[in-house]
């Protein structure tokens, strides 16, 4: 049976951050208060010396693990192959920073870390006798739009077999999960003056499987504003979602890659105060996990795409969390 642990990425306090409503021990100190026993950071949002990590930084996360008794367990890498302006990085240089990174995450004492899909197959699987050497769990994010399915993705799956090494796996995000339109989005454009039955006509193009190309013709001809747009964007883009009739094979392609999983990203955009997520379904997700093997940590994941803050949604994300996973 699956042990799982509750944890949360800084990134859930990324708007109070950016305002200077929270500094980093705010950040740490909120996720304590909603329940979690560690915490991912991302290197390049709260790591002032990035990509080393200081000793100066080092003595405040120790710090602050004994006044709260939370630290880092995840290292967010950020895999930018488009850092110049001429042309894209090389394999080479892309496991050169990853290097790099690993040395950081391995400072600070995660044993897992977040590595993007920017990085190819190829590097990735270069990267497996380093990340043994600094003890670090490597995990290629599998983000909506893409599913453990993917082509791609069935890329890095070969990989990971091949290599045979345990320091390569996965982290799937949950929004690949998503059933429903992205309420946020949906909440923005309406105040934009978009009409719902728009919005309801674009979300039937999008079950249906049409082309975005053709979803903005036939939503246009019907007389949607042009404030349509971004949502639009969005459900044919990072917050698409399936019709439900897809989520059974969804959810047997995440079987397939829990037993290859360092850690899993809870993701929420909005959740209600009945603590219902609501695009991604968690009550149909959530048992695959506790009917595993997975052992590892569950990480909030709130994208604040209203500009709220993501204290209150986080604190209702682990008690949802709590309800479902009978912990």
């Amino acid at each position: 049976m699956s042990q799982m642990k509750l944890g949360a990425t800084l990134f859930c306090y990324g708007t109070e951050y950016a305002r200077f409503q929270y500094d980093f021990e705010e950040c740490v100190k909120q996720a304590a208060l909603a329940g979690a026993s560690g915490y991912e950071i991302v290197a390049t949002q709260m790591i002032p010396s990035y990509p080393n990590v200081s000793d100066e930084f080092l003595g405040l996360v120790n710090d602050l693990k004994r006044k709260y008794g939370i630290g880092p367990v995840s290292y967010g890498a950020n895999n930018d192959k488009g850092m110049r302006t001429d042309r894209n990085l090389t394999d080479d240089e892309m496991l050169a920073d990853a290097i790099i990174d690993l040395k950081s995450a391995n400072k600070l004492g995660c044993k897992v870390m977040r590595v993007q899909y920017m990085m190819s197959p190829e590097a990735f699987a270069r990267l497996a006798p380093y990340a043994e050497l600094f003890d670090v769990r490597c995990g290629i994010e599998i983000h909506n739009p893409e599913t453990p399915g993917s082509p791609v993705m069935q890329r890095y799956l070969d990989v990971i077999r091949q290599t045979g090494s345990k320091y390569l796996g996965f982290v799937p995000d949950f929004g690949f999960l998503a059933v429903h339109p992205n309420r946020p989005q949906w909440i923005k454009a309406l105040k934009a003056g978009v009409k719902e039955e728009h919005l309801l006509l674009a979300q039937r193009l999008r079950e249906k499987g049409v082309s975005q190309e053709t979803a903005v013709k036939e939503v246009m001809a019907a007389g949607a504003s042009a404030a349509i747009m971004p949502a639009l964007a969005g459900m044919w883009g990072y917050v698409q979602f399936h019709d439900e009739s897809a989520l059974s094979g969804l959810l047997q392609e995440l079987k397939d890659i829990l037993p290859y999983s360092v850690e899993c990203h809870c993701k929420y955009h909005y959740l209600d105060k009945d603590f219902q997520e609501a695009s991604i379904p968690y009550a149909r997700i959530f048992p695959v996990l506790k009917d595993s093997d997975f052992n590892g940590y569950l990480i909030c994941e709130y994208e604040d795409e209203l500009g709220c803050g993501g204290t209150e949604y986080t604190k209702r994300m682990f008690q949802m969390e709590k309800r479902l996973l009978d912990l």
